[in-house]
């Protein structure tokens, strides 16, 4: 029983498990964090800038914010089978180089696999760079806010404003700000609300860094197994012409054997 756990934990891919877990880590925290952010900047958006929805097929914030939330959705139920796919993947080519001498044989489909995966991944990093720049965004915008509620506190008197046009939320015509001489500033500033949205948004931001570093760490560990597998499959022809002139020679040698016997007799 020892000896059978000490083998099924050997073929454990610890380093593909570890990227499976941030990985895994890093979508759920940006998916949730990034869910409830978007929704917290919906309740903000309508009760402290009194902005409404645009009736007919019109593509305003809110709309855009629904778009996002639907990717989310789907972003994570594709890394969840993604994450899958790389841990089977790792088990496999950690079985094959195991087994390298044993009946499991590595094939060309199971290279091309590896070599699929690596390129898969690759784009699927600068994809995740994309998202975390991306989501830096809102993130700069809350600590503007953040920001202008912390001075008007400070200094008496400052006549601070934020306009939603200078950020691209509302168009020109429209003019969506609030100062910190309105009534619904000071509220917006007093509210729970404000403070986690912001730090909602801080911590999806954190995890798509920690899905990019989930990324790299895939990249490195399919590229050392491509390098393991490639290097194996060369091992492995090589113990196959090694046996096959192994074999030759006997042959050759079993074969003079019987002509000397006949000979002699």
């Amino acid at each position: 029983c020892f000896e059978c756990c000490i083998k099924c934990l050997g073929g454990i891919p610890y380093a593909s498990l570890i990227a499976t877990i941030l990985l895994y880590a890093g979508v759920a925290l940006f998916c949730g964090c990034g869910h409830e952010a978007l929704s917290g900047t919906v309740n903000i958006l309508q009760t402290y800038f009194e902005m409404t929805r645009s009736a007919g097929d019109v593509i305003d914030a809110f709309t855009m914010i629904d778009i996002f939330k639907y990717v989310i959705y789907g972003v994570a139920a594709a890394f969840f089978v993604y994450g899958i796919l790389l841990m089977v993947e790792g088990f496999f080519t950690t079985g094959a180089i195991k087994d390298l001498y044993g009946d499991f044989k590595i094939t060309t489909c199971g290279r091309c696999v590896s070599a699929w995966f690596i390129m898969l991944t690759y784009i699927f990093m600068l994809a995740w760079l994309g998202v975390t720049a991306f989501t830096s965004l809102p993130v700069y915008m809350y600590f503007n806010l953040w920001t202008i509620c912390r001075n008007a506190t400070v200094v008496d008197g400052a006549n601070l404003c934020l306009d939603l046009r200078q950020y691209g939320i509302v168009t020109v015509g429209e003019e969506k700000k609030v100062c910190t001489s309105s009534e619904s500033f000071i509220k917006m500033c007093d509210s729970n609300e404000l403070n986690m949205t912001f730090h909602l948004f801080i911590v999806a931001l954190a995890g798509a860094g920690a899905a990019v570093i989930a990324m790299v760490h895939y990249l490195m560990v399919l590229s050392a197994n491509w390098a393991y597998v490639k290097d194996a499959c060369r091992m492995q022809k090589y113990e196959d012409i090694k046996s096959k002139e192994e074999q030759e020679l006997h042959d050759i040698h079993s074969t003079r054997s019987k002509e000397r016997l006949n000979a002699y007799t």
